[in-house]
């Protein structure tokens, strides 16, 4: 909810030019802006379209995020292609533990778990035995 106070007002979508308020009850709602569907692709042959306003060629963005894998995707395809993936830093959660840990601490930290385990009764040496 946007308060009333605030500069920022809110618009539906498909407001036209010249049209003012857009939910004020005028049957004049002036002519509809130009908009251009622009093609991009990103490195698995994905083809996003998404719709802009007819701006100068300059501000049409030159990078899109794909729709289907989330990659980047260039509107001629091979700029996306020479990209490998997500650069932005992503770690999975074992990345960051392998950060933080060594093989040495993670089998100490298991040995300590199963101990703990094996003290409640919750674990019997049966189950550790190799088949």
């Amino acid at each position: 909810m946007v308060h009333p106070a605030s500069g920022f007002r809110g618009t539906r979508a498909g407001v036209t030019a010249g049209s003012g308020s857009s939910l004020q009850p005028n049957d004049d709602h002036g002519s509809p802006l130009p908009r251009i569907r622009v093609s991009y692709w990103c490195a698995k042959g994905h083809e996003t379209q998404p719709v802009f306003l007819k701006l100068p060629e300059v501000q049409i963005p030159a990078v899109w995020d794909c729709r289907r894998c989330g990659g980047p995707a260039s509107r001629d395809g091979q700029a996306a292609a020479v990209e490998d993936g997500f650069e932005d830093g992503y770690k999975t959660h074992l990345e960051y533990v392998k950060e933080r840990r060594s093989g040495q601490d993670a089998e100490d930290v298991l040995a300590g778990a199963l101990e703990k385990l094996r003290a409640r009764g919750v674990l019997s040496d049966e189950l550790l035995r190799d088949t």
